[in-house]
């Protein structure tokens, strides 16, 4: 029989608690820096209200539309976008005209207020501004005052007028 000294047990103990411990906190992220807005949204907790939240947001949003994930892309919206269409149409609209596939990144972003910001996004060659605004907890995308005049048509005339204008992706 194999005697251990109780100083060695607690010894032994303590150091077991301490390692329990300190994985723990690494795990919560208890004295860490604050995680991205993706990452809070995933946790239940509201976004950031940063550029970096802003910024993560937008390339979220960017992501599901390059994907495919239309739906997705919507449910990332303002309010005044939601209102605008429908998420089955907005779907509808984007998988006849949408240029799917094709990766959308994020090159730049700033503040322009506290609960309103500008990225600027790049699909080939192209470059456009974009609204991302801090509603409920989320940044969310904001449609341009002619996306939602769009939008307000409803999917069949939106796409007609999208293949009228020849802007279509299929045309």
């Amino acid at each position: 029989m194999t005697y251990t000294h109780p100083i060695r047990r607690l010894g032994a103990l303590a150091l077991l608690a301490a390692a329990t411990l300190a994985l723990s906190s690494a795990c919560t992220g208890d004295g860490a820096a604050p995680a991205d807005g993706a990452a809070q949204a995933a946790a239940g907790g509201p976004e950031a209200k940063t550029i970096e939240g802003a910024r993560s947001a937008a390339q979220t949003v960017f992501d599901r539309f390059a994907g495919g994930d239309f739906a997705g892309a919507w449910e990332m919206y303002s309010v005044a976008g939601k209102q605008s269409i429908s998420r089955d149409d907005y779907v509808k609209l984007n998988q006849a005209c949408s240029r799917e596939g094709l990766a959308i990144q994020l090159t730049s972003a700033r503040l322009a207020a506290p609960d309103r910001a500008v990225v600027i996004a790049k699909q080939l060659e192209a470059a456009q501004s974009y609204t991302m605004v801090y509603e409920t907890d989320a940044w969310r995308l904001e449609p341009a005052q002619e996306g939602l005049a769009l939008y307000k048509q409803g999917a069949a005339k939106a796409i007609a007028a999208q293949k009228k204008a020849g802007t279509c992706a299929d045309e």
